[in-house]
């Protein structure tokens, strides 16, 4: 047994499991929070329990130092050589990495150049790695990549009709997002299922805050949502999607604002929280609709056509589909949004949905479509921590 780490470093944020492999029992999990201000929170949980401080978090050395030193602290380890490996999450590898890898100075030349592909995401993600190699230097490590899985498209589906140039001198191409938690869903899908992945055809709605939808055709992505980065694809709690490029250079003129301004905005005060006036949250969204809020129906029916239209174009793309999963906090939690869309789509792929099991059915796996259904609908919640330990047992042979 080995016990490996599972990290995920944001800008201002530290997430974290500890797994005893390859029992994938989980022995802690926990978050740092508001890394860098004031007053910073840190959570671990163990035994079933939470346990919580708050405390100044200057940067991310010491919410790792903070991390380690709860493990003992609280049990977990008695001696942090106990954990053998570490793996940490980065979101953008570019077109360099269709899958994990160990950590080499190389490797992590090239995740550092390809920061100005995901500038809020790959510095934090680094900065956790060198942070968690100088506390654990006998350990080994890896990158998990979030666009990995989605590299087995084709160029019909990551090219952009823009000039060839700019894929070719820029790296401007679909590249996605949540492939970690897109991997894990269709997989656990097809088990659940009881058939191979290899033989059928899964669409996997990663709905939250950030939202991709992916086409999974023999176990392998064909198509996905988000694109060069993570502002494309579906309407989400603050990004837009998908929009004419036009209105960039008709809102700057119109209301005098820079491209920084209109990049802010578009990835901040979009989606629910611009359509609804009310809230990113999709839990406010939907308390707004049942006061009969015009504004917070508006944003569903909006947020449920970009789903529906991607649903429906990904199953023409693979020729048919097996199953539909939705994962993530909205995905798994959200009953009407599920609702909304499968009603959108039942007549066309002949559905045939247990609405009233739907309704109950928060957070937990379970299928929702009934027997007689043509596709088979489910919720999976996702764990792209557990897909991080197996990848790095995998490459460090344990």
């Amino acid at each position: 047994m080995s016990k490996i780490i599972s990290v995920n470093a944001g800008s201002s944020s530290l997430k974290f499991q500890l797994f005893e492999m390859p029992s994938e029992e989980v022995l802690t999990s926990g978050i740092a929070e508001r890394i860098g201000l004031e007053e910073g929170v840190f959570t671990i949980k163990v035994n079933g329990e939470k346990h919580t401080k708050k405390l100044p978090i200057k940067d991310h050395t010491v919410a790792v130092q903070l991390l380690l030193d709860s493990l003992i602290e609280f049990g977990v380890v008695k001696s942090l050589e106990e954990i053998v490996g570490a793996g940490h999450r980065v979101v953008q590898g570019g077109d360099y990495f269709d899958q994990s890898v160990i950590v080499t100075p190389e490797n992590e030349k090239i995740v550092e150049d390809l920061s100005s592909l995901a500038p809020l995401h790959n510095p934090a993600n680094l900065v956790g790695y060198r942070a968690f190699k100088t506390a654990l230097p006998k350990a080994g490590h890896t990158f998990v990549f979030d666009t990995a899985f989605h590299q087995t498209m084709e160029p019909a589906s990551y090219m952009y009709p823009v000039p060839y140039e700019w894929y070719t001198d820029y790296k401007v191409r679909r590249y996605g997002a949540h492939g970690t938690s897109h991997q894990y869903v269709a997989e656990r899908t097809a088990e659940l299922l009881g058939k191979d992945i290899k033989d059928i055809n899964i669409i996997t709605c990663h709905l939250g805050n950030g939202a991709s939808i992916t086409a999974v055709q023999n176990g392998k992505c064909v198509n996905t949502s988000m694109g060069f980065t993570p502002l494309a694809g579906v309407m989400m709690g603050t990004r837009c999607g998908d929009i004419d490029p036009a209105i960039v250079t008709y809102m700057q003129n119109q209301a005098h604002l820079t491209a920084d301004e209109i990049n802010d905005i578009l990835n901040k005060k979009s989606g629910m929280l611009g359509i609804s006036g009310i809230s990113s949250d999709a839990r406010d969204i939907e308390d707004a609709v049942a006061e009969g809020n015009e504004r917070a129906k508006l944003t569903h029916a909006v947020y449920v056509n970009r789903v529906v239209n991607v649903l429906g174009g990904y199953f023409m793309q693979m020729g048919g589909v097996d199953a539909i999963s939705f994962t993530a906090g909205l995905g798994e939690n959200d009953t009407l949004i599920r609702k909304l869309v499968m009603q959108g789509i039942e007549k066309a792929l002949g559905l045939s949905i247990d609405y009233d099991l739907n309704d109950k059915s928060r957070g937990k796996e379970i299928q929702i479509s009934k027997n007689d259904s043509k596709v088979s609908v489910w919720v999976v919640p996702t764990n792209e921590e557990l897909v991080i330990a197996r990848d790095t047992c995998r490459l460090l042979g344990i």
